[in-house]
């Protein structure tokens, strides 16, 4: 789950299979007691009917719970200046080279690479939003100048911020897809 949506959907699946969990946060579920065998089935087969997979695998899971703090930081962001590396380390309580090692093995790119593309989504949404110049965006996402965000974005999507805004077509992803 990657995003408020996700959370509604899964939510919605267990108020139709009559379970009402804990909690339903990112990438995560808390339920007070185990499915029966019956509603486990029921919730995995409507879960994958929605594009989801359940995932039993630690090493999957800590992948989803990284790429989760990561979407939740950069989505929810008010000031851009902190370290990932340190937030990964202190949220998933493992050391930040063990957990860079994993999802490069697992994702085929670094963490750095995923938040840099997570970062460019977003800034093609505030851009897209028109209600912010490109100075105060890289402000807000932690850019140290206009000229580093522009660089990264051309890099990232093939153009300048300002060809972005001009195109007419929109050029986003979904966040999951990244």
């Amino acid at each position: 789950m990657v995003c408020p949506r996700c959370i509604s959907a899964v939510g919605k699946i267990f108020t139709d299979i009559n379970v009402k969990p804990l909690q339903i946060k990112l990438g995560e579920v808390t339920l007070s007691k185990e499915l029966s065998p019956k509603q486990f089935a029921l919730f995995e087969k409507q879960l994958e009917g929605l594009g989801f997979e359940l995932l039993s695998d630690n090493r999957a899971q800590q992948i989803e719970q990284i790429k989760s703090i990561v979407i939740k930081h950069i989505q929810h962001l008010e000031d851009g200046k902190f370290v990932f590396s340190d937030i990964l380390a202190k949220d998933l309580n493992k050391g930040y080279s063990q957990l860079s090692k994993l999802f490069s093995l697992t994702e085929g790119i670094t963490i750095e690479q995923f938040v840099i593309l997570q970062k460019i989504e977003k800034v093609k949404e505030l851009i897209r939003y028109n209600e912010m110049n490109l100075s105060e965006i890289a402000d807000k996402m932690g850019y140290s100048s206009v000229a580093h965000l522009s660089s990264q974005f051309k890099k990232t999507i093939g153009l300048t911020p300002s060809q972005f805004r001009g195109q007419a077509i929109v050029l986003r992803k979904t966040l999951d897809s990244i």
